[in-house]
């Protein structure tokens, strides 16, 4: 069974950094995409950050120019380097990576808090 496990929330002040890390345990077979997500409270979830194996990497608007997604292949593992974090940033971070039959596997969260 595949399971995805994310670490690297906390708490964090305005203007600092922090390193989100996903990592897929079981079997995955191909891995089509990678993609980071957030979700704020009473907000719905969006999309921040997705990168594609066969090539592009795509940012939410608001995060262009401050957050960095990497992946490692090898390890089947995602992350996202956030800079310049702003209070806006907070919310409960997500994880998910589809294979090429388009199954999908979510990690549980994370959550950054980031005070002003």
């Amino acid at each position: 069974q595949v399971q995805l496990v994310e670490s690297g929330g906390g708490l964090v002040q305005a203007g600092g950094s922090l390193r989100l890390s996903c990592v897929a345990s079981g079997i995955i077979s191909s891995i089509y995409d990678m993609t980071w997500y957030r979700q704020a409270p009473g907000k719905q979830r969006e999309s921040v950050a997705t990168t594609v194996t066969e090539g592009g990497t795509y940012y939410e608007d608001s995060v262009k120019g401050r957050f960095t997604i990497s992946r490692d292949n090898v390890k089947n593992a995602v992350y996202l380097q956030m800079n310049s974090l702003k209070p806006e940033d907070t919310a409960v971070y997500y994880c998910k990576m589809r294979d090429e039959q388009l199954h999908t596997y979510w990690g549980q969260g994370t959550r950054v808090t980031v005070s002003s």
